[in-house]
Parts: structure tokens; sequence; C-alpha cells
């Protein structure tokens, strides 16, 4: 049965890239190594594999801002073409770009596959580049709702919470792009949060993860009915990569300890969460912190 994920080790990547170079770069006699860039470490890689861990597929999501982002290198094995399969994939990169809060898809279509994204709902801009001058490529765009989200006024009410009490949180634009009790992901403005580096400033990644740890205590309190005063009493965070890009904040219920009901006695409440920070699909930092939620006083 195929399965349609993120490579997961070097091995996996060595197949995802060899599918890349044979269908986008072997027939026009360029060199292996032709088919990467500068963006893969900062991107969203997906591809199709089978039961026999043959790689069928191959796509990658990278994000041009906060809320664009642009699909690249497509490729379909000769074995499995016209099985649906590059609809599948695109399928997916638009699912996981709503959950990342991207409103907006671009990407540079070859003449030949301008019918098939045409048909998914993409519209031509513009003529574009000539690739090894022989391909001609056309702009394409797509416009994208946002995430379902059955939650959407809690999490709205958590973020105008943020942006009208913490002046820091508006500045670097911080969002809410997906909740659903299960997982949280927020996101913020690379172009604000970047350093003289032109990587993210460390105080902006601490300031994300600290605020979604904090939120995700918010969102179970609203969803319990209980009220309490939220106060960060410890906090670690280890910084693992430079994030160059977009980068989002995930927290997963998972890796949450504690729960609330003592406040419904009176009594403090704890939670402890772990945070990562990721740039593309790789870990860029780790977020652990304990919340304290003070009971209110009564009037």
């Amino acid at each position: 049965m195929n399965c349609c994920r993120s490579p997961k080790n070097s091995a996996e990547f060595t197949k995802y890239y060899q599918l890349r170079w044979k269908m986008l770069r072997e027939p026009w006699q360029q060199p292996v190594g032709s088919e990467k860039d500068d963006l893969e470490e900062q991107s969203y890689h997906r591809m199709i594999i089978n039961s026999k861990d043959e790689v069928l597929a191959v796509g990658r999501l990278e994000r041009n801002g906060q809320h664009q982002g642009k699909i690249r290198y497509m490729a379909v094995s000769e074995t499995t073409s016209g099985q649906g399969l590059g609809r599948q994939l695109v399928v997916e990169l638009e699912a996981l770009a709503q959950q990342l809060g991207i409103t907006q898809i671009v990407l540079e279509a070859r003449e030949k596959a301008v019918g098939f994204y045409e048909k998914l709902g993409y519209l031509q801009v513009n003529k574009s580049h000539l690739l090894f001058n022989e391909i001609q490529h056309f702009t394409m765009q797509k416009s994208l709702s946002a995430h379902d989200n059955h939650h959407a006024e809690l999490v709205n009410e958590l973020q105008n919470t943020w942006h009208d009490t913490i002046p820091m949180s508006k500045a670097m634009n911080i969002e809410i792009s997906y909740y659903d009790k299960a997982k949280l992901i927020t996101h913020c403005d690379p172009a604000f949060n970047k350093n003289l580096h032109q990587t993210m400033f460390a105080g902006s990644i601490y300031t994300l993860a600290t605020l979604t740890g904090w939120g995700w205590v918010y969102l179970q309190l609203k969803q319990a009915e209980l009220e309490g005063d939220i106060v960060l009493a410890n906090a670690d965070i280890k910084y693992r990569a430079p994030i160059k890009g977009t980068a989002h904040c995930q927290l997963d219920f998972e890796e949450v300890i504690g729960e609330l009901t003592s406040l419904k006695e009176g009594k403090k409440a704890k939670m402890q969460v772990m945070a990562n920070l990721y740039s593309g699909d790789k870990v860029a930092a780790t977020f652990h912190g304990q919340f304290a939620v003070l009971p209110k006083k009564s009037s």
C-alpha cells in the first residue's frame, strides 16, 4: 500500500533526490546534484512510497513568506505515471500548507503540466522562464482557504488576547494556523524576526515557543470551562540549528503532562509542555516549559 510522507532518513532522502534527478534533470544531461538548491534545509519534502520502499513520486513545499508557499520539484516515476499520484501529492502539500497558515500557493509549471494544474484549480499568471533553453514554464497560483477549524472562535480569542495584551506578539505577528485538541501550530512574520545573519532572532524563537505553550494551557482552561491565571514557572530551550526561513512552532498533546481539575477545589494546577520550532521538516529548537495556573480569587 502506498504512503505519502516525508523521508525519514538519509537512505530515503537518497531515493527521494534520485527520482527528482532522474525525472527532472537526467533527460537534459544535467549532473547529479543539479536537482538540489539552497532551500532544501528549510523546505517541506513529501514522497509517495510503496510497501517495497520504492519512491514513486516526490514534491516539495517551500515558504516565500508567512502566508505564501511554493510547490516545486514535482516528479512521478515513469512506471506509475497516470495513476493519480501527482494529484495525491499536490493535495497532500496543499493540506500541509493550510495547517501552516499558507493562504496562497504559487508554482512554475512546465508547459506540458499546465493542464494538470488547471484541473486542480491553479490559474495561469504569466509566461515564465525557459529552462535549459528548451522547457517553457508558466507561473500559476491558487488561493487556499483557511484550515477548517472547529475551534475557530476560541482560537481567534486566544490570538486577539496575545495581540491586545502582549505588544511583542503583535509586532511579531504571531498567528495560530491549526488547532484540533491534539495539536497546536503557530507561526510569525519572518521579515520582522530576522537578525543580522538573516536567521530568526533567538528572542523571537523563545517568544513564539513560550506563547505557544501558554496558549495551549489557555485553550485547555477555556474548553474545561475553568478560570485561572497562567504564569510561566520554569522554562528551558535548546537551539539546534539556525532558522533561515519561516518557522512554525508545534505542540502535541502527547508531550503534555498535567491537568487542571485541582482548580475546581481552589488549588493551583500545573502543566508541563514541550514545543518544537521547525525550519521546514527539521526541528530547529525545542522548548520545555512548566506553567502554573493560579485559581482566581473570588471578589
